[in-house]
C-alpha cells in the first residue's frame, strides 16, 4: 500500500508539474500583451536646459526685480518618442519652463531636420512648458514676453535650444520596442480656482455636471521596455506652476519640476522593481545613487577627528568636466541602460493655481475680495496661500509630493495598455482675423470674428498667485482715463478692434503694435497627437477649467461619432498647454464677460475658444477620415530682429592674496550637525553666467568614505541643496556662492564636506573653471 500511495502521488505532483509547465508556455506565448505586448516604439531622454542663474529676470510673474541669483534645483527638458514599426512617430517634449516658444520651436525643428531629414517635423514634434514662474527669461520672440528681461537673451535661448534637441536624441537613441499602459485618476488637493466668481458666470447647467470648479483628473503613461522595464512615465495635471513667489530669485521647476525629481530619485532608488507599491514621501527623497556609508567606527570622537583633519583648502583651478563627472546624476555615471525619466505636464491650468489655502490681504489675514481680489481696494495686497505658508520651498514641496503620490499610484496599478494607430495632425491658424461660425438661439447660425491680440486693463492686475501694482483691479471691465492716455502714447486701438474685444477695455493693444517688432502672435499651431486610444491637444495658451472641459468634449464628441470603430467611450482626450509658442490665456465666453486677469488676457477676444473647437474638430475629422489637412500660413522667423539690453559679464574679481573658489564662511571648526539641521558655506565665486554648468552642477556635498575617498551624494539638482549667488553691488566684479544644504533624515552618518564650482571671466574674456571645498564636518 505503501508503494502504491507514493506511486500516486507521484504521478499527481508530475502532472501538477506538467499543467504549471504547460500554463507557464501559455503564458509566455499569448498572455505576453499582459505584460508587455511590444506593439510599439518607445524611447525617453532627458537634458539639462537649466538656464543663466545670475542677472536675468525670471519669466512668467513679470516682475522687473525678480532677478535669478542662484539654483534651488535644476531644469531638464524631457522627451518621448513613440513610433509604429513600420509607420508614424510622434515625439513629445515636456519643458521645465514657464512656456514653450514659437522661436525656439522653429529653431529646434530646423535642426532635426538637418539631422534626420523629415523624420521629426512641426506636425508631429510637440513642445510643452510645464508653467513655471522660476525660470529665466527672453526666450520667446515677442516684445510684450521680453519687456520685462531686458529684451531677447541669447543664453537662455540657446540652452532651451540645445536642451531639447539632446533630449530628443537620447530618446531616438533609446527607442526599443515596449508597450504603454495609461491610467487615470483624482487629486482633489493641489489645486484651487484662483477665479471663481468667472468660473460662477459659466452656465448653472453646465457647472452642475462637474464635481469641482477645478478639474482634478491626471491622466498618466507608464512606458515599458521589452528587456528593461519601466522606463518613464508622462502625466498631464491642472495646477499653475506659482508655488514659488514674485520675489524668488532661485531657479526651480516649481512644484511640478519638484514631482518629477521626486518620481525618478523614487524608482531609481527601488532595487527591486516589484515594489512599486511601496509609498514614500518626498520629505524623505532618496538618491538616485546609493548613499555611500562609512565603514564602522569606533566612536563619535574618532569620526570628529577624522573630519577636523579636513581643512578647507585654497580655491584652485579645475576643469568643465569635474563639474559634469562629478555631479551624482552624470550621465558618465550610467550603465548600458535607459535612465528612467519622469514627466509632469501641464493641461488647462488657466484659473487652477497651487497655492490651496485660498487668498488673504497681508494687511489684516482676512481672506480678499471675492470679486476684485483686493484687499481695501488694492489687489497689491492679495496674496493665495500655498500649503506650506509662509515657507514657499516647503509649498512647493508638498504640492509637488502630491502631484508625485499620486503619480506613483497610478503607475504602480496601471493595466489599460494603448493599442491602435500613431498618428497626427497640426494647422498654423492666424488667430488675428478668423471667421468662426457659432449656432443661434432659435435655429440658424452666425459668422463671428477673432481679433487682433489685444490685452485687458485687468491683465495689469495680476493674479492672487502674483499680484500686480498701481490702481489695476480684475473685473475691470471699464478702464481709466489715465491709463487710457498712457496707453495711446504707445498705440491707439481702432473703433473696430474696441468693438471686436468688447467688453474687454484695452490696456495694450498688442496686436497692431509692430515696432520694432511683433508685439505679440498672430500665427499659432493647433496640434493632434493619438497614440492608440490617447489624444493629446496642443494648445498654445493656458486654457481655464472650463474652456479645457469644452474642448475636450467637442474633440472626443467628433472622434467617438466618426463612424468609425478606431474609437469608443473609452478614448482619453488630454490637453497639453503651453505648447509649440505661446497666446496667453483662453477663457469661456462666459468667463471673458467678467474680465478677471484670464478673461483679459484671453487675446483674440470673446470667441477665442469658440475658434479653438471649430479648428479642433477639423483636425479630430482628418484624424478620423485620414486625411490631410492645410497647413496654414507659416508663423514669423524674428530670431534677426531680435533686441538685447542685458549687458554681458565684464570682468571677475576677489580681493588680492584670494582665490576663486576659498572660502569666505566656513562650518565651525569641530562642528556637528544633526539630520534636519541646516550647513551653510560660502565661497569667492564668479558670475554663474560665464558657464552654466550644464548637465554639471555648481554645488556639491560629498562624504568621506574610509581615509581620503570622497564621494558625491547631492548636488544642485537635489530639493535639499541650494546654491545662491551674489553680488555686494549691481556693478560689482566681486561676488559670492552661498550653498545651502538642508540635512535630510535619510542622510547616512559620517565625514562630510561641501564643495562649489564655477568658472570666471577675465578681463581680456578667457574664462577660468575652479572649484573649492569647505572644511569637513560631522552629521549624526
Amino acid at each position: 500500500m505503501k508503494s502504491v500511495f507514493n506511486f500516486g502521488v507521484n504521478v499527481r505532483e508530475a502532472s501538477a508539474g506538467l499543467l504549471l509547465w504547460i500554463a507557464l508556455l501559455l503564458l509566455l506565448q499569448n498572455g505576453k500583451g499582459v505584460v508587455s505586448d511590444s506593439n510599439y516604439l518607445i524611447g525617453l531622454g532627458s537634458y539639462d536646459i537649466t538656464g543663466p542663474a545670475a542677472d536675468v529676470n525670471m519669466m512668467g510673474y513679470a516682475n522687473t526685480e525678480q532677478i535669478a541669483s542662484g539654483v534651488h534645483f535644476r531644469l531638464r527638458a524631457r522627451t518621448f518618442i513613440t513610433a509604429e514599426p513600420e509607420g508614424n512617430r510622434v515625439v513629445f517634449v515636456n519643458l521645465d519652463a514657464c512656456m514653450a516658444s514659437q522661436i525656439v520651436t522653429i529653431k529646434v525643428i530646423e535642426r532635426l531636420k538637418a539631422r534626420y531629414g523629415d523624420l521629426y517635423t512641426e506636425k508631429n514634434v510637440a513642445i510643452s512648458g510645464i508653467h513655471t514662474h522660476a525660470g529665466p527669461g527672453g526666450y520667446l520672440q515677442y516684445v510684450v514676453y521680453i519687456v520685462t528681461s531686458l529684451g531677447f537673451v541669447r543664453e537662455s535661448f540657446d540652452v532651451i535650444v540645445n536642451g531639447i534637441e539632446q533630449s530628443i536624441i537620447r530618446a531616438h537613441e533609446n527607442l526599443r520596442p515596449g508597450s504603454i499602459f495609461v491610467n487615470k485618476g483624482e487629486i482633489v488637493d493641489a489645486g484651487v480656482n484662483r477665479s471663481p466668481s468667472a468660473y460662477l458666470n459659466n452656465p448653472a447647467a453646465e457647472r452642475n455636471k462637474y464635481k469641482y470648479d477645478g478639474d482634478k483628473e491626471m491622466t498618466l503613461l507608464k512606458f515599458i521596455d521589452e528587456e528593461w522595464g519601466p522606463v518613464g512615465s508622462f502625466n498631464w495635471f491642472a495646477t499653475h506652476g506659482t508655488s514659488m513667489s514674485r520675489t524668488n530669485g532661485l531657479i526651480s521647476g516649481d512644484n511640478k519640476g519638484a514631482a518629477a525629481r521626486f518620481m525618478e530619485d523614487w524608482f531609481d532608488k527601488k532595487g527591486d522593481r516589484n515594489k512599486h507599491l511601496e509609498k514614500f514621501e518626498a520629505s524623505e527623497i532618496p538618491r538616485r545613487v546609493s548613499n555611500i556609508i562609512p565603514g564602522a567606527r569606533e566612536t563619535h570622537h574618532e569620526l570628529l577627528e577624522l573630519a577636523a583633519s579636513f581643512r578647507s583648502p585654497s580655491g584652485k583651478l579645475a576643469t568643465k568636466i569635474l563639474s559634469v563627472a562629478n555631479r551624482v546624476r552624470s550621465a558618465l555615471r550610467q550603465v548600458n541602460k535607459p535612465r528612467f525619466v519622469s514627466a509632469f505636464c501641464q493641461s488647462n491650468c488657466g484659473d487652477v493655481s497651487p497655492n490651496v489655502l485660498g487668498a488673504f490681504c497681508t494687511d489684516t489675514g482676512l481672506p480678499c475680495d471675492f470679486n476684485q481680489s483686493t484687499c481695501g481696494g488694492k489687489n497689491e495686497l492679495c496674496y493665495g496661500r500655498g500649503p506650506g505658508y509662509p515657507d514657499e520651498f516647503e509649498s512647493t514641496r508638498i504640492i509637488g509630493d502630491r502631484q508625485f503620490q499620486k503619480a506613483v499610484d497610478l503607475f504602480s496599478r496601471a493595466s489599460e495598455q494603448l493599442k491602435g494607430k500613431v498618428d497626427y495632425r497640426h494647422a498654423y491658424l492666424n488667430f488675428s482675423n478668423l471667421e468662426v461660425t457659432l449656432p443661434k438661439q432659435g435655429g440658424g447660425s452666425e459668422v463671428v470674428k477673432t481679433c487682433p491680440a489685444a490685452m485687458g486693463f485687468a491683465f495689469a492686475a495680476g493674479t492672487t498667485d502674483g499680484p500686480g501694482a498701481f490702481d489695476f483691479k480684475q473685473g475691470d471691465d471699464k478702464g481709466n482715463a489715465f491709463w487710457r492716455l498712457v496707453r495711446n502714447l504707445l498705440k491707439t486701438p481702432s473703433a473696430e478692434q474696441v468693438d471686436c474685444q468688447h467688453p474687454k477695455p484695452i490696456l495694450l493693444d498688442t496686436g497692431e503694435m509692430k515696432q520694432p517688432y511683433d508685439w505679440a502672435p498672430s500665427i499659432l499651431p493647433i496640434q493632434m497627437i493619438r497614440i492608440g486610444q490617447l489624444v493629446i491637444l496642443s494648445v498654445p495658451g493656458e486654457f481655464t477649467t472650463m474652456a479645457g472641459r469644452r474642448l475636450r468634449d467637442a474633440v472626443k464628441s467628433v472622434l467617438t461619432s466618426g463612424g468609425t470603430k478606431e474609437f469608443n467611450s473609452n478614448i482619453h482626450v488630454v490637453i497639453a498647454g503651453l505648447t509649440n509658442t505661446y497666446s496667453q490665456y483662453v477663457t469661456t465666453s462666459e468667463e471673458y464677460q467678467i474680465q478677471r486677469y484670464e478673461g483679459a488676457s484671453t487675446l483674440y477676444g470673446p470667441h477665442t475658444l469658440s475658434a479653438y473647437i471649430q479648428e479642433f474638430k477639423k483636425l479630430a475629422k482628418a484624424l478620423i477620415s485620414g486625411t490631410p489637412v492645410e497647413p496654414g500660413p507659416q508663423p514669423p522667423d524674428l530670431l534677426d530682429r531680435q533686441i538685447s539690453l542685458l549687458t554681458p559679464v565684464v570682468v571677475d574679481s576677489t580681493p588680492i592674496g584670494v582665490n576663486f573658489g576659498d572660502v569666505s564662511s566656513d562650518v565651525p571648526k569641530n562642528s556637528t550637525f544633526k539630520r534636519g539641521g541646516t550647513v551653510t558655506v560660502t565661497f569667492w565665486s564668479a558670475c554663474p553666467r560665464n558657464d552654466l554648468m550644464t548637465e554639471g552642477t555648481f554645488a556639491l556635498v560629498e562624504i568621506l568614505h574610509g581615509k581620503d575617498l570622497w564621494d558625491p551624494v547631492y548636488d544642485d539638482d537635489d530639493f535639499c541643496l541650494r546654491f545662491k549667488w551674489s553680488r555686494p553691488s549691481k556693478l560689482s566684479a566681486r561676488s559670492h556662492a552661498t550653498i545651502e544644504w538642508r540635512i535630510p533624515e535619510s542622510a547616512a552618518t559620517g565625514v562630510y564636506r561641501i564643495r562649489h564650482f564655477g568658472a570666471s571671466k577675465s578681463l581680456f574674456g578667457s574664462i577660468r573653471h575652479f572649484t573649492g571645498s569647505s572644511s569637513a564636518f560631522l552629521v549624526t
